[in-house]
């Protein structure tokens, strides 16, 4: 493993994102939050997930001196036209909680039969080894599913309890974590991103 990777700060104070990343990363990584740092999140103001992920890494790394891994991830569904999209943490208006994201989701899909609720968590992945790193690693990840009619599980965040994963049958939110980081969007770009860290070889500070 990278001499690189012993620690990174995590460009997010998402309690969810930082035990999923820790997990995926293993005893080896060292993941510790920006808030940790007393980092305050920066304006997310892309228009892609790539956008925000490289602007949430570059701001973290600029304030806490080390090396930076941001996400930038989101819901998908075809039928809204790829909404919430980069919008997805603040779907229902600035400041809302997954609750009501999720009320507006179900509400925007209501009589949308079951074969037209298709959709996607799609995640972006970035890491740079300093504010100014002109080479960043991307990854990304994609996981293909279908919205619910109503929420199930009690597991996850964001809009989990809503997904439904085809292939178990499962909500989001019903998956064990372990399966989860397997079939999830986060652990295909985090699996990526480690090959890439590993083919690069030790490298940053």
């Amino acid at each position: 493993m990278p001499s690189v990777a012993a620690e990174v700060v995590l460009a997010s104070g998402n309690a969810g994102k930082v035990r999923e990343i820790q997990a995926l990363l293993g005893t080896d990584w060292r993941v510790r939050p920006q808030s940790e740092f007393g980092v305050e999140p920066v304006e997310e103001t892309g228009d892609t997930f790539l956008a925000n992920a490289l602007l949430k890494a570059r701001h973290a790394a600029r304030f806490t001196g080390l090396p930076a891994l941001a996400d930038d991830s989101g819901l998908e569904v075809d039928v809204l036209a790829g909404e919430p999209g980069v919008h997805s943490a603040r779907y229902a208006g600035p400041g809302a909680d997954d609750g009501a994201n999720n009320l507006r989701l179900l509400a925007a899909l209501r009589g949308v039969p079951e074969a037209k609720r298709t959709a996607r968590f799609r995640c972006v992945l970035v890491w740079v080894d300093g504010p100014d790193d002109e080479a960043p690693l991307v990854a990304e990840g994609v996981w293909e599913g279908r919205i619910l009619t109503a929420p199930r599980g009690n597991g996850g965040f964001g809009y989990d309890p809503l997904f439904l994963d085809p292939e178990t049958g499962l909500a989001a939110a019903e998956l064990g974590l372990e399966t989860k980081n397997t079939r999830s969007h986060r652990g295909q770009a985090l699996a990526r991103m480690r090959s890439l860290l590993a083919a690069r070889g030790p490298a940053g500070p």
